[in-house]
């Protein structure tokens, strides 16, 4: 073998080894889900139109007071409604759907009216605090009184009653404690 066979031999063990760096790189590139990576943006918030039903109990969601829910599964982005978040909560601890990552919403009690939420205070339900076991009643009766901040939450359990938790701390047996009564048991 001449030296300059010896050399492009060489060149073309190189080329090959890079060759192969290259497709291994691209290859990882290709692993990165770019629809996982646009998954992390939560989708907005929709708006509750007059005449929705509550995905739960079938009631009409406006007209009525209290706090709502929204929940948009995590697949295929359909948006679920509810007339409270009582309402919420109970679809969402449903054990098909607890460990899923739905985006999830309520209103902020906060900067809202209790009587008539409006859509603009809509939030992160999974950053939100709830007051659970108030005097205030929801579309159907014991609600849990959302807020995005725990000092709001806290004055609005020292004025109507209840309890303050966050939302990963809400059990199902927290949905049937909602009334004021059961909380003094």
């Amino acid at each position: 073998m001449s030296i300059d066979s010896g050399n492009r031999w060489c060149i073309r063990k190189s080329i090959l080894g890079l060759g192969l760096l290259l497709i291994s790189l691209l290859a990882l590139a290709g692993c990165s889900d770019p629809q996982k990576s646009a998954a992390t943006e939560k989708p907005a918030a929709v708006h509750i139109d007059d005449g929705e039903e509550c995905h739960v109990c079938g009631m009409v969601i406006t007209g009525f007071p209290g706090p709502k829910g929204e929940v948009i599964t995590e697949k295929n982005q359909q948006v679920h409604k509810f007339c409270s978040t009582r309402d919420m909560f109970s679809w969402v601890l449903q054990p098909e759907n607890i460990k899923r990552d739905h985006t999830l919403y309520v209103h902020d009690m906060a900067q809202s009216e209790w009587d008539s939420p409006l859509d603009t205070a809509l939030i992160d339900a999974r950053k939100a605090f709830y007051v659970i076991g108030s005097e205030r009643m929801g579309a159907m009766g014991p609600t849990l009184a959302s807020f995005a901040d725990s000092k709001a939450a806290d004055g609005f359990a020292t004025q109507f009653g209840g309890q303050v938790k966050a939302f990963a701390d809400i059990i199902m047996s927290d949905l049937n404690a909602a009334s004021p009564a059961a909380m003094e048991h």
